[in-house]
């Protein structure tokens, strides 16, 4: 099993990477927690593998943190959810968020992700709440204090636009970030514009 890859970027795009290690690519499914940081192609990148075996399969995700990996596993012991929509689920919240919604149990946080339904968000919040509480002991996370991951949909629709505008990843995602912590009240078109400013 792969746990671990280190190689050279040869290609990203929305959740799949390739990555070059001793001439051989390996594609790499990753959430957008994970592709938001990335480094830009060509350059080296490392990541934690989840290596996913099936009978016509051999599927591998991978994780910049160990958090975002120990959650996925989590994820997928859950009855009904499979890697992939484990991967969703991680892209459509921050592993911070997403662990405090679980250990704190908050049904309506978890439903609100996409894909996942009512009886879903159940299942995570009554199977995972103690050892999303453990995790959380373990890592001694601080407690999460950054803007930006308290409306995603503003965060990830306002990061593409940069990119689609030119920008690169890395500075548009920090940019993105310090524009919403500065705005008092958060829009999508507040906080490109602010983004922007803090570009120029």
């Amino acid at each position: 099993m792969i746990a671990y890859l280190k190689g050279i970027l040869l290609k990203k795009t929305t959740g799949r990477l390739i990555i070059d290690n001793g001439g051989i690519g390996y594609e790499v499914i990753v959430p957008l927690s994970t592709f938001y940081v990335l480094p830009e192609e060509e350059e080296q990148v490392s990541l934690h593998i989840y290596t996913h075996v099936k009978e016509d399969a051999f599927i591998l995700f991978g994780f910049k943190t160990v958090l975002e990996k120990d959650i996925f596993r989590m994820l997928i012991s859950v009855s009904g959810i499979g890697p992939k929509l484990a991967v969703n689920i991680l892209s459509g919240v921050g592993p911070d968020v997403l662990l405090e919604a679980i250990s704190t149990g908050d049904v309506g946080r978890l439903q609100a992700i996409p894909g996942v339904g009512k009886k879903t968000a159940e299942r995570i919040a009554l199977e995972l709440k103690d050892k999303a509480q453990e995790v959380g002991i373990d890592l001694d996370l601080p407690k999460l204090t950054i803007t930006v991951v308290q409306d995603r949909t503003v965060f990830d629709d306002a990061l593409s636009a940069l990119v689609n505008l030119g920008y690169s990843v890395k500075p548009a995602k920090k940019a993105v970030e310090n524009a919403i912590s500065n705005l008092d009240e958060v829009s999508l078109e507040e906080v490109i514009k602010e983004a922007l400013r803090l570009l120029v």
